[in-house]
């Protein structure tokens, strides 16, 4: 499993837990949660566009090394 999905699965999950919070009136709980969440978030974003940053240089050292 890489590292992007599970922070996609964390980020869910934290989003179900802000929820639960919200509906039973814990603010800060919910807070907290919800900025774990888009922490998780993007850091799943950052391994995404970290894995396709290092699949195209390979492309391009490969280019030029064909040249």
């Amino acid at each position: 499993m890489k590292l992007d999905t599970v922070f996609q699965i964390i980020a869910v999950i934290l989003a179900g837990v802000t929820i639960y919070f919200l509906f039973t009136g814990h603010k800060d709980g919910a807070f907290v949660s919800a900025v774990l969440a888009c922490v998780a978030f993007f850091l799943s974003v950052r391994f995404q566009a970290k894995a396709r940053n290092e699949v195209g240089d390979a492309e391009r050292e490969a280019t030029e090394a064909k040249d």
